[in-house]
């Protein structure tokens, strides 16, 4: 969440002093640079990454607090919006093409290369991955770093939809993304899951959210009932975990 809101706020600075270019690489850096310090004090100082992005996510969230004065950044750009946000190609609108473009490079990727198979190996076992002679480290470092980058991918397209930055953005996103790749057949502690399976958690999670506002419900049973959903689906995971050893 915190690195959807330092990303987005960084690229729409950043294209406001400069241009399309610089400003795209300047918010995949920030995301990527997140994600590298991650992965290095999870291998290096071999800390729970649950707990290490935990601290991150309140570090990072300061850092996009601090760096315009809890302020908005309006984005001017008209291009930069078409290309992330309200564009469109024939019937397709540019939100639908930058997700299944990241589907589609995430699948080749998964199914396809050695990078994907190491990932799932570690995933797996990670004693065995590195018995095989997989680099655990650099593997997860990897998945880090990927993991920062399309985090902030998803910050440049919610400034490019809202037509600027806020540093309350993504904020909400944390427990959703985590019910829906659950949902999708993610195991909590690896070893398990696809990208086709995080997608349809995905469209299962946004159909849940919107019969739960057409049902009336306020805000905070919306809220309430998404924490049922994913205690749920947490639940039935540590169980299918559970009968698979």
């Amino acid at each position: 969440g915190s690195t959807v809101a330092l990303s987005a706020m960084t690229t729409a600075v950043v294209l406001r002093d400069t241009n399309i270019f610089f400003a795209v690489i300047a918010g995949l850096g920030v995301g990527a640079l997140i994600g590298l310090a991650n992965g290095l004090i999870v291998t290096k100082l071999r800390l729970p990454s649950f707990l290490v992005t935990l601290a991150m996510l309140e570090l990072v969230a300061g850092l996009a607090r601090q760096i315009t004065g809890l302020k908005s950044v309006p984005v001017q750009s008209e291009l930069f919006a078409e290309i992330f946000g309200s564009g469109s190609l024939g019937p397709f609108s540019s939100l639908f093409l930058w997700t299944a473009a990241v589907v589609a490079v995430g699948w080749v990727v998964f199914t396809n290369t050695r990078f994907g198979a190491h990932v799932k190996a570690v995933g797996d076992n990670r004693l065995a991955a590195r018995v095989s002679g997989i680099s655990v480290t650099n593997t997860r470092i990897a998945v880090f770093v990927i993991s920062g980058m399309t985090a902030a991918l998803a910050g440049m397209l919610y400034v490019g939809r809202l037509q600027g930055a806020r540093y309350t953005l993504g904020e909400n996103d944390l427990l959703i993304v985590i019910a829906a790749v659950v949902i999708g057949g993610t195991a909590l502690f690896g070893g398990k899951g696809s990208i086709i399976g995080a997608l349809a958690g995905s469209l299962t999670i946004v159909t849940l959210n919107n019969g739960l506002v057409l049902s009336g419900l306020d805000v905070a049973q919306q809220r309430m009932a998404l924490g049922i959903i994913i205690l749920v689906a947490i639940a039935l995971t540590l169980r299918e975990g559970k009968e698979r050893t």
